[in-house]
């Protein structure tokens, strides 16, 4: 006697990109019954399709701390489902993107002492090291995945508290202002970037273009951060001061280091 296959939907109110996808991927890897992943991004839905009646997955996804929540379980008779065959090279072009970001953002921050800068490109290099994680333990054990998202944890933790304190330094010390126009500038070519990266990921999927554009690229995390920034550098302008760049600097500070500890979650 064959078992029906069971669809159980979930509510993610915190997956608002990309790396959150891939964050789910990850923890559910391993996880023998589940057949398929569906991830709705724009509408924050994941559809889980699976053998049996498995607490398992509820309880892997809780973990992640994501706002998760089982709406519905049905049977269902689908088995057929389509491989994505693009969906590696796709990785490694959004991953090649952010890491290029990265790498520009810190450079530009230093140089034009921008806090806002240096700690978005931290974001950067966060959701670079979730795509490198998915890349590189690839076909790998559990324990291998489990030991990258160990150090890529630590490493994006300590280079936020670092930032933190940089950021104490110049409150209470005489520094100089930081740039406001190439703080304006370079985020704007990061807002386009992430746009980008989503945009790729999410045609990948295949889903309507046009919803996509409209519902998905404003709800992400990532262009929210940019936006914060450019206003960040225009109300340094305006007041004459550097204390909405650290201000800025701080609040994504702390958004690095929740990505931090929910890669950590991986490696347990």
């Amino acid at each position: 006697m064959t078992t029906k296959m069971n669809k159980t939907i979930f509510e993610i109110s915190k997956m608002d990109c990309p790396s959150e996808e891939n964050l789910i991927r990850m923890k559910l890897d391993g996880i023998q019954e589940i057949k398929n992943l569906d991830f709705d991004i724009p509408n924050r839905k994941l559809t889980v399709f699976h053998d049996g009646h498995n607490d398992q997955i509820e309880k892997s996804i809780i973990e992640l701390k994501l706002g998760g929540k089982k709406i519905s379980t049905e049977e269902t008779n689908k088995k057929d489902f389509v491989e994505n065959t693009n969906q590696k090279k796709l990785l490694w072009i959004v991953l090649a993107i952010n890491f290029v970001f990265f790498i520009i953002e810190m450079t530009t921050g230093l140089i034009s002492k921008s806090m806002g800068l240096v700690a978005d490109s931290l974001d950067m290099l966060a959701d670079s090291f979730v795509y490198g994680i998915s890349l590189f333990a690839v076909g790998g054990t559990l324990i291998k995945k489990k030991r990258i998202a160990k150090i890529a944890g630590y490493f994006q933790i300590t280079l936020a508290i670092i930032g933190f304190v940089e950021v104490l330094r110049r409150f209470f010390g005489a520094e100089k202002l930081p740039d406001f126009s190439t703080m304006i500038i370079v985020s704007i070519l990061a807002l386009i970037a992430n746009g980008i990266c989503l945009y790729i990921l999410q045609k990948s999927k295949s889903k309507e273009e046009a919803h996509m554009k409209a519902s998905m690229i404003f709800t992400s995390n990532d262009v929210i951060i940019n936006l914060g920034v450019i206003i960040a550098g225009i109300l340094v302008n305006w007041l004459n001061s550097n204390k909405p760049d650290l201000i800025i600097g701080t609040i994504v500070f702390i958004v690095v280091i929740q990505g931090a500890f929910r890669i950590l979650k991986l490696s347990k």
